[in-house]
């Protein structure tokens, strides 16, 4: 093996001289140069009771070798999966585990858990490890599943599918900002709940992340915030192995990390030796736990792959060590090399005991609950509905409602009397906007901002700072007894669509209010006005994406979004003000689709719409000698979700369909013959001469239902219903 190490380790300098025949024993006394990292992490599994040591330090040792050995074993069993970043973190991970953490893996949502976030998702066989070794209902059985079809150890963490696991956390930079929400749910519940000798609500948000997480501008923007917020109970680890996909981090990542967070107000804590410094790490730890006013980062310098033949190199990242490898690594930790999947008892014991000793935590907080609950019955029945996630009785009787006689109003002013009502009756409904409060008009009468000195505020300023508003309202949600709320104007979700999509694998019932919902925003020009939005959304799984078009359906459309609690939901809001029509309804926007104008006769032409244009369809119907139905089709979702039979009462068979949405046409086709959309960007000018310039108005849907009309007089109508996806 002595043979190979220039090969595996990349280590040696370019002018050295050296060659790869030279001797371990010649690179073990060059331990203070490059090429020393990989000696080191090769031998580094050595020291299994060295002379001196306690029985402690070398129970320890063992157990985190252990962890190193069985992520490898993960690995290698799929044949699958990044093995490097869960050997270089597995010191880091044992701290937390074994020694830090409050968790009870019997009750894994025990509210005062501290919350862990792995938020370099790929290294997640070393999560799986600890959730197993620590007593979390997960099998040694599911460990050699790793990445297998239908596996509760999937390739990157998925919350709502292995016990233990917070947040998904396969995109880079997600987990991070997913944690400052995390952060702020603490900071706020223990302001609303905490009462004198009653720390109800008092934990850490631990995080381990990489280089790549800390690349991604979503970091940047959440972690900036979290400074301004101060939130001292955060605590990251940054696992600085200097090696990503493409090789060294130097290739494109060579700043400061440290200056960076001291500039954005977090303390910064240096550990060397990641790898077998422990001593140091408990004491960086302990530090940042004493730091109250600050959030925490802890850079960590580790070796990729620690044990490897390949350690330090870009080779042990993303792909198994090879049974050679993986046999040497066991055999330097003193393991057998021919056991897979073996955990030895008295590692076992000791992680068996830290989950207990974790449980115990569990146990002493709810003898405290229950004296909080004599003392505080009112806030403990509070604090209890919230973890459920059961909303307040009544709280729809609060949603306002209008005839046609109430003022015309834009739906995001009839959005903020809606937001004004709800968070009267429902206390955990809490967010805010993008630097956009003002034209999204989201903060409720008497909000208090949330801010490091008011943390009891249920109104965020986000600042602009989209992709990290969504991530950190994954987090909220996370949390647990928070209902998140976040607004940006819809063209500008692209910023946001990253955590918008893993709201929707996540079952996060987020609540997205996008305002300046289309062309009709006019001045502001193509830049502002979404086209492809809304069907970006209504492709996404597992989202529900409302354009209401008046207040009646505004209101609905959060009755719909708060009804759907595993469901995130976008609700699209118009600039320009729309009538209040005499057929809109609450309740039936439930529905996704209803008639909102019925004709006299019978029909000859099906008109369906969102939004304002679905006023635009009703005075089309003045004045045009064809018998129309009008439909109003807020949601496609839930639409979809509705019995083929009422299906087939909106769009009767026989009857053509012509659609009309001032964004994309795609889409309309699985329920219309003809649509009047967008097949281009907008424009800028006022509204009204944009509309006009792209087909919107009385004249154009007058012409096109003749057009549609006139087509299939001589041909059979298609049932578009019929399709094989959509049949029943």
């Amino acid at each position: 093996m002595d043979q190979v190490l220039q090969y595996n380790f990349g280590y040696l300098p370019p002018k050295s001289g050296l060659t790869s025949d030279l001797p371990l024993s010649y690179l073990a006394s060059k331990r203070s140069s490059l090429f020393g990292i990989a000696d080191k992490a090769r031998q580094g599994l050595k020291k299994h009771k060295p002379n001196g040591h306690s029985e402690a330090a070398v129970l320890e040792q063992r157990c985190i070798d252990l962890v190193r050995v069985l992520a490898a074993d993960m690995v290698q069993q799929a044949n699958s999966g990044h093995p490097g970043a869960a050997m270089g973190c597995a010191p880091i991970a044992h701290q937390l585990w074994a020694k830090v953490m409050r968790y009870s893996p019997k009750e894994p949502k025990w509210a005062n858990r501290d919350r862990f976030v792995l938020s370099n998702g790929h290294a997640c066989a070393l999560q799986y490890c600890m959730l197993h070794l620590t007593g979390y209902d997960l099998s040694i059985e599911d460990l050699r599943q790793f990445r297998q079809l239908g596996a509760r150890t999937p390739g990157h963490p998925e919350n709502h599918v292995t016990p233990g696991i917070e947040v998904a956390t396969g995109p880079l930079g997600q987990g991070i900002s997913n944690a400052v929400g995390l952060a702020m749910g603490e900071a706020h519940l223990a302001a609303t709940f905490n009462k004198d000798g009653f720390n109800l609500v008092d934990h850490y948000t631990y995080v381990i992340c990489g280089d790549g997480c800390l690349q991604e501008g979503l970091s940047s923007e959440a972690s900036s915030l979290a400074g301004h917020l101060r939130l001292g109970k955060l605590i990251v680890f940054y696992d600085d192995n200097k090696i990503q996909i493409d090789g060294g981090t130097d290739l494109a990542f060579t700043e400061d990390v440290c200056k960076r967070y001291e500039a954005y107000g977090w303390q910064t804590i240096d550990v060397l030796d990641g790898d077998s410094d422990y001593t140091t790490l408990a004491e960086a730890i302990a530090a940042a736990k004493k730091e109250t006013m600050r959030p925490t980062l802890i850079k960590v310098t580790t070796t990729i792959g620690f044990g490897s033949l390949k350690a330090g190199t870009a080779g042990v990242h993303g792909a198994p060590l090879g049974h050679a490898d993986l046999a040497q690594l066991k055999r330097n930790a003193g393991f057998t090399e021919t056991d897979f999947f073996c955990v030895p008892s008295d590692v076992a014991e000791a992680y068996t005991k830290a989950g207990e000793a974790g449980h115990a935590s569990k146990v002493a907080w709810d003898s405290l609950f229950a004296k909080y609950a004599e003392a505080y019955p009112e806030l403990a029945a509070e604090f209890s509905r919230r973890q459920a996630r059961a909303l307040p009785e009544g709280w729809k009787d609060h949603l306002p409602r209008w005839t046609p006689e109430d003022k015309a109003l834009a739906t995001r002013q009839s959005s903020q009397l809606v937001l004004n009502k709800l968070a009267e009756c429902i206390p955990e409904l809490m967010g805010g906007s993008a630097d956009l409060t003002t034209s999204n008009l989201t903060k409720f009468k008497g909000a208090l901002d949330f801010q490091s000195s008011t943390p009891d505020g249920r109104y965020i300023r986000f600042g602009v700072r989209e992709h990290a508003m969504a991530a950190i309202c994954n987090g909220l949600f996370a949390y647990g007894g928070i209902i998140p709320f976040c607004a940006t104007f819809l063209n500008f979700t692209g910023y946001a669509l990253g955590a918008m999509r893993v709201s929707s694998l996540s079952e996060f019932g987020v609540i997205t209010v996008a305002t300046h919902d289309s062309i009709g925003l006019g001045e502001d020009g193509p830049t502002h006005q979404p086209v492809e939005s809304l069907l970006n959304f209504r492709a996404t799984p597992n989202t529900l994406t409302l354009r209401p078009a008046d207040a009646n359906e505004v209101s609905g459309s959060y009755m719909v979004a708060l009804e759907h609690r595993h469901t995130p939901s976008v609700i699209a809001l118009s600039r320009q003000g729309v009538p209040n029509l005499a057929g809109s309804s609450v309740e039936m926007v439930a529905k996704g689709a209803y008639v909102v104008q019925q004709c006299s006769a019978a029909a000859q032409l099906t008109f369906v719409g969102t939004g304002s244009e679905v006023q635009l369809l009703i005075d089309a119907t003045k004045g045009l000698d064809i018998d129309v139905n009008v439909v109003s089709m807020p949601c496609w979702e839930l639409f979809d979700a509705q019995p083929y039979a009422y299906r087939c009462k909106i769009f009767p068979s026989g009857i053509p369909v012509l659609a009309c949405e001032a964004l994309a046409a795609e889409g309309w086709s699985k329920y219309a013959h003809c649509v009047i959309g967008m097949r281009s960007f907008g424009a800028s000018g006022p509204a009204k001469e944009v509309q006009k310039k792209f087909g919107f108005t009385v004249e154009q849907v007058q012409a096109k239902a003749r057009e549609l009309l006139a087509f299939y007089s001589s041909r059979p109508v298609p049932n578009l219903l019929e399709r094989l996806d959509a049949a029943p």
